[in-house]
């Protein structure tokens, strides 16, 4: 891990440490103390169910790319990923290459077909969500007092989100806006790379086209679709259920829409590539509006600790575990201090390379 990425992982700790200390310190031990061990055990097995339900979703992909491996190989492939999205300031988004990588060279696939059903992974994720944080957000405009600002800002981050969702299945579908893009993306590389272009404009000519083939097959597919759009709001519910246990665990009564809609902003605040996974950015904004819905300070701050070490921390820490498993080389070549594209780009050399 680089030091770019400690110093990050460090101002969140700083900034959780901080709020945890307006809170008050010894306010949250002593709520931590009251948890009710069975409940929160049973959060952590929902969010080892959710991990199984996002490998399903990815497998059932893989298969109408031809591409049939078992759950038990993918599910590694996604904690690594998870892990990976966690410790990226990147908008949670530096794992998806990182597991298509993994998968292409465990499985001697294609970069681009692997990557493009990770790609369509996100999006199945993504749709969902969008749909549910345009809910939230006009529910909690009604429920909570909002400045402006804070309204603004995340109808903003919602129309980006919908609109690289738009463009990305735009391309899929209609082959000359994909040629558009190529073309902008070569005239970028022919702008910035003057000299010995050629090999870098063939390896984008050959993943766009090739990503483009790949999405429209998973786009075209009715039927896989039907099976993916519901288990992907499942997971979604899952995950509100999981921060809900947590809660209940400290006695809290709270009603199930207001966890969800608290959640769901947070996880909008954790898609903005400041920090690694949102971390302290997050977790304030989850103390925040919790305690805003009547649920008293201390009581927030040590479920919210409680909710980010059982969908953050742990993933993280079985992800980077598991990590070393694909080659030690595989963590030389990520910079988790990278954007996607950059680290998607360090991969897809890689595999060049030994091809």
């Amino acid at each position: 891990m680089d030091r770019k990425t400690l110093f990050f992982l460090g101002i969140s700790l700083l900034i959780l440490a901080v709020m945890l200390w307006f809170v008050g310190i010894e306010e949250v031990i002593s709520a931590l103390k009251i948890a009710n061990i069975g409940i929160i055990v049973l959060a952590i097995i929902t969010q080892i169910v959710t991990y199984f339900l996002y490998t399903l979703r990815w497998q059932i992909l893989n298969k109408l790319a031809n591409m049939d491996v078992g759950i038990g190989e993918l599910l590694p492939m996604v904690l690594v990923g998870l892990a990976v999205n966690n410790i990226t300031p990147s908008g949670r988004g530096g794992g998806e290459p990182v597991r298509a990588y993994i998968l292409s060279k465990q499985n001697d696939y294609p970069m681009e077909e692997t990557f493009a059903t990770v790609v369509a992974d996100r999006a199945l994720d993504t749709f969902p969500f969008v749909v549910l944080a345009a809910l939230t957000i006009g529910a909690m405009a009604f429920s909570f007092k909002f400045d402006l600002w804070l309204l603004i800002i995340m109808v903003l981050a919602v129309i980006a989100i919908v609109a690289i969702l738009i463009v990305l299945i735009y391309m899929c579908i209609n082959p000359n806006f994909g040629k558009r893009v190529d073309g902008w993306i070569i005239g970028l590389v022919r702008r910035f790379y003057k000299k010995n272009s050629e090999g870098l404009e063939e390896k984008i000519h050959d993943a766009i086209f090739g990503f483009q083939d790949t999405m429209k097959l998973l786009i075209s597919n009715k039927k896989v679709l039907s099976y993916t759009i519901p288990l992907s709001f499942l997971i979604w519910v899952f995950e509100i259920i999981r921060v809900y246990l947590v809660f209940l665990a400290f006695g809290a009564q709270v009603d199930l829409v207001v966890i969800g809609e608290v959640f769901i902003v947070a996880s909008l605040v954790g898609m903005i590539p400041l920090l690694p996974g949102g971390l302290g950015a997050v977790d304030g904004m989850m103390i925040l509006f919790y305690s805003a819905a009547g649920i008293s300070a201390s009581i927030s701050a040590a479920a919210t600790v409680i909710e980010r070490l059982i969908s953050f921390w742990m993933a993280t820490i079985l992800g980077l575990v598991i990590l070393p498993h694909y080659g030690s080389s595989l963590l030389d070549k990520i910079s988790f201090s990278s954007s996607p594209d950059e680290i998607e780009e360090t991969l897809s050399d890689d595999l060049k390379d030994d091809g």
